[in-house]
């Protein structure tokens, strides 16, 4: 711009020059105006090149500022785009604070309700713990109580001896020395004393023996509620029951193993031998169990079966109503029909009872349905123990397996390793009859579904047919190890299989057979079950194919040639499917555990038992180490047997 300007004044100056050139040619006589006019354009000219100038510093000075504005503009904008990143990340760091924030705060709320949780379960486990001491405190008086009455019990026995030794001596003299003119009077009459003592001493003696018989059964009942009842305190529990054993064991089974105790045997003894002083002294019962008179063959532990079920609240005096076992059921009285229910382990169903129950024939007339009815029986277990009891009744040979009650069966469970349903098992009342008649349906309505524990109990039960009921039939205790024969193993119990893995150097894999259902009869009797399938059970890792072998070597060794024989043919079967913890058992598509025509039960209908009452017992069992081939065939796996009631179901995905 300042150099179009001076262009221009040049332009301006050189046409100035021109036109007075031109003017002077025209005019000479003007010369001196021209020259003036000269001087002032030369003047303006001046003037114009130094505003020229000046504007030409002007515009330098401006390009400077305007390049020192450019400058200070590229900074700003520097700067203000390094303050969007730090605002970009000042953004982004409190959405992630944020979040961190709404995820403390759903941790705090999920702890406190965690904590309300915990709070609340240690106040019930605090109830519990109160309610179980209390309980202790009983189970302490009573041994007190029982421990006097055993003192009593031994003085009344040292004054029946020593009463009995007088009266020998007595008799001694009498023979040597008798006048019949002069004794014969007081003779009779000193005789008729020692009678009358006699007797009074028996009845004593036999009320302090009936009377620690129900103390200890109450401590033992007490002792089961604790253990099934307070399972989290196991154990507490199993310490507490090992203390007292001793003192439990002649009734730790609960039922009469055909035994009787040491006192028992000895007051029988004395009876005996009274009866053949004194010719037919009849003993009394002052126990108030059982009315009618028994033979000393015939003593049953408070004068009936010794079951350890909720009779045991009931008060000695309670129990003078008590059935006569020879008269028939149909012909019991309402009171003595409701005694027998309380004393069978249906005591709720006592109060409708009383009101429906004319007599034993109202029940052993009586469908289900007006079970359900009139006494409000809804359990099908419960009906089918009444039934199965009710059908005992016409039988005139007595079944073993009634001597085992329920209690008993939950003590069981733990023998044969499936503590988990001792529950179901008891509040169902499941005795051993029942395991008797046990079917597949009756087991998932006990929420037994694993295949593995239908066989383990199919398995017991078997070897409890095999035993004929005996109570103390299964091994819990570890005996030589090196002479161990499949008839033994085959009464081992799961803790006795555990002990085994111990002493084989797999202690560390034991405790993983808790809860699995494992014991001798499942070893030996079950064809399917092999070391592969104890391996899985024990949790062992099938890359440890060393100890896998070792397992394999030491079980084999254990069922034997002939089981391991078996079980080789059985597993190399066309169609052979392995045994897995996994597989379910369903039911086929009936009515659910129909026991509504149990006593017209056709002959083949036994296949419906888990375990049939006919089943061939296998030689193993009998200490017979020669069988058949394929003599565990009447023990095959369940889906194999009846493949039109039971499927199987695969591993679970």
């Amino acid at each position: 711009y300042p150099v179009s300007c001076n262009k221009h004044t040049m332009i301006k100056v050189n046409s100035c020059g021109k036109s007075s050139q031109s003017v002077n040619l025209r005019a000479l006589g003007n010369n001196e105006s021209y020259q003036e006019r000269l001087s002032r354009l030369e003047g303006d000219k001046e003037s114009l090149v130094l505003q020229v100038s000046v504007l030409t510093d002007q515009v330098e000075a401006q390009g400077e500022k305007i390049r020192d504005l450019e400058s200070s503009l590229e900074e700003l904008q520097h700067k203000l785009n390094s303050t969007e990143e730090m605002l970009q990340q000042e953004l982004l760091s409190r959405t992630s604070l944020e979040s961190q924030k709404l995820d403390l705060m759903d941790e705090v709320s999920y702890l406190k309700l965690k904590l309300v949780g915990m709070e609340e379960r240690q106040n019930h486990n605090v109830e519990r713990q109160h309610k179980a001491e209390g309980l202790l405190q009983e189970l302490r008086l009573l041994k007190n109580k029982v421990d006097e009455l055993e003192d009593e019990k031994s003085q009344y026995e040292r004054k029946l001896k020593a009463t009995k030794v007088l009266l020998q001596k007595h008799l001694i003299t009498r023979i040597f020395y008798k006048d019949v003119h002069l004794t014969s009077f007081s003779t009779d009459q000193e005789l008729q004393k020692l009678k009358t003592g006699m007797e009074l001493l028996i009845a004593a003696n036999d009320e302090k023996v009936n009377w620690i018989l129900v103390l200890r059964i109450q401590k033992d009942t007490s002792l089961e509620y604790i253990r099934v009842v307070f399972t989290f305190h196991a154990g507490k529990t199993e310490r507490m029951e090992d203390t007292n054993t001793s003192d439990l064991s002649p009734v730790s089974s609960g039922v009469d193993s055909g035994q009787q105790s040491p006192v028992s045997q000895e007051n029988l003894k004395n009876n005996k031998s009274i009866r053949k002083l004194w010719g037919k002294i009849r003993r009394t019962q002052s126990g108030g169990l059982q009315g009618d008179d028994l033979e000393p063959t015939e003593f049953r532990r408070g004068g009936f079966r010794a079951t350890a079920g909720p009779r045991l609240a009931r008060t000695p005096d309670s129990g003078r109503s008590v059935r006569d076992m020879s008269m028939p059921f149909s012909k019991w009285t309402t009171e003595q029909v409701c005694g027998w229910l309380e004393d069978y382990g249906l005591g709720q169903y006592v109060n409708l009872a009383r009101q429906w129950v004319v007599s034993g024939q109202t029940l052993l007339s009586a469908t289900p349905q007006e079970f359900e009815k009139e006494m409000g029986i809804k359990h099908p277990l419960h009906r089918k123990k009444l039934q199965l009891a009710l059908r005992s009744f016409s039988n005139k040979a007595m079944e073993k397996s009634s001597e085992l009650d329920h209690i008993w069966v939950t003590r069981w469970l733990d023998d044969i390793g499936l503590p988990q349903y001792k529950d179901q098992f008891h509040e169902s009342r499941v005795d051993g009859r029942m395991l008797q008649y046990l079917t597949v349906n009756d087991l998932l309505f006990l929420k037994v579904t694993s295949q593995l524990h239908h066989l383990s109990i199919k398995c017991a039960i078997h070897v409890l047919h095999a035993n004929k009921f005996n109570p103390h039939c299964l091994r819990r205790r570890p005996g030589d190890e090196n002479k161990t024969s499949p008839s033994e193993v085959v009464q081992w119990s799961n803790h006795r299989v555990m002990e085994w893995l111990r002493s084989v150097d797999l202690a560390e894999y034991a405790p993983n057979l808790r809860g699995s259902g494992v014991h001798g009869g499942l070893i030996i009797l079950e064809p399917r079950f092999n070391s592969e399938t104890l391996a899985m059970l024990l949790n062992i890792p099938p890359q440890k194919t060393l100890l896998r072998r070792h397992l394999a070597t030491n079980f084999n060794a254990l069922v034997g040639p002939q089981a391991q024989q078996e079980k080789r043919e059985y597993a190399n079967a066309s169609g052979h499917t392995p045994l897995t913890t996994t597989a379910k058992v369903r039911p086929k598509k009936l009515g659910f555990t129909n026991f509504s025509h149990l006593r017209k039960r056709r002959p083949d209908d036994s296949a419906d038992y888990i375990c049939p009452v006919d089943v061939a017992i296998s030689p193993v069992l009998n200490g017979n180490p020669h069988r058949p081939q394929g003599s565990f065939r009447g023990l095959s796996p369940i889906v194999d047997r009846d493949t039109d009631r039971l499927d199987q179901i695969g591993p679970k995905s």
